[in-house]
């Protein structure tokens, strides 16, 4: 059976500066990322990407396969890992390094037969839409998508590689979504001339009958669908990081969407925020399982 949440992007390798000149290699990238949780959150996933032949690629394979996502959708290619070269975390500063690597050969035609028929929601995002030739074909794919009547998720997830042309696709994406997420971060870089509230309001313009996820942090998250907008607070815990919190509530709000799809906004809000609230203390893009998120509901929020 193929999976009914199929997540498009990148999967990469991040090299964490360590004190001196050591280099922690860690294997990442946001979509993956939403791809794992949506698996150990037990729903149906797979991650549609390519990665390298080699040493890399082999660890983005052996984690994928223990997170139980669907391998099928797993492409590999005889080319360079895409790297992300993290100087420094606080503040954040990196760089990525992928010149012709195996996330741009990703093939469309590879993917494995009835994947949109069994599919229920397909997630787009990250730097896949903004490096070509891959942007090119994932934005075809999402028009795809949308004529087959399939519901869409889109986390722009804003970072540096992402330049003024990036713009174009971000209006083009949003209009085609059906759930979107944005951080108060990306917010800010994606419309540096707006404030919070009128960035959400363009949001909005674009994609006026899909529901936005806003999340703030430690400040918790607000869930805007088109008839309402809740409020929810982040769950306390004890932080080991930040590092994936966006991407596990991602998954967390979409998973909720698939396993309880008349569940109220402020449930699958509630989910989504656990789910961060997991991530956060653990070290690293940890994805969270259901046991765990479950478990957390039942935790106190922050005040």
């Amino acid at each position: 059976m193929n999976a009914r949440y199929v997540v498009f992007g990148e999967a990469l390798t991040d090299f964490l500066r360590q004190e001196g000149q050591l280099w922690q290699a860690v294997a990442g990238g946001s979509c993956w990322n939403v791809a794992r949780a949506g698996a150990r959150l037990g729903v149906d996933t797979g991650f549609a990407g390519c990665v390298s032949s080699d040493h890399f690629g082999d660890d983005i394979a052996r984690l994928s396969a223990q997170a139980g996502l669907d391998l099928d959708y797993l492409q590999r290619a005889d080319r360079a890992p895409l790297l992300a070269m993290v100087v420094s975390t606080r503040p954040p500063s990196y760089f990525f390094v992928g010149e012709d690597s195996a996330d741009l050969h990703f093939s469309v035609e590879a993917l494995p037969t009835g994947w949109l028929a069994a599919a229920d929601i397909i997630h787009f995002g990250s730097i896949s839409l903004a490096r070509e030739p891959l942007a090119g074909r994932l934005l075809a794919v999402a028009e795809q998508v949308k004529a087959a009547g399939k519901r869409i998720a889109f986390d722009p997830n804003w970072r540096n590689a992402m330049g003024p042309a990036y713009s174009v696709t971000l209006g083009r994406m949003a209009r085609l979504a059906d759930y979107i997420k944005v951080s108060d971060e990306d917010l800010l870089h994606l419309f540096p001339s707006l404030d919070e509230e009128m960035a959400l309001q363009q949001l909005r313009s674009w994609a006026p009958t899909a529901s936005i996820l806003f999340t703030r942090g430690a400040a918790g998250l607000e869930l805007l669908t088109p008839c309402a907008r809740v409020r929810q607070q982040a769950f306390q815990v004890e932080l080991a990081d930040t590092v994936g919190c966006g991407d596990a509530s991602m998954a967390g709000w979409i998973c909720s969407q698939l396993r309880a799809p008349d569940a109220a906004p402020a449930q699958h809000a509630a989910f989504a925020a656990a789910c961060a609230a997991v991530a956060a203390s653990h070290h690293g893009a940890y994805a969270p399982t259901l046991a765990e998120v479950e478990a957390m509901l039942g935790a106190p929020t922050a005040l």
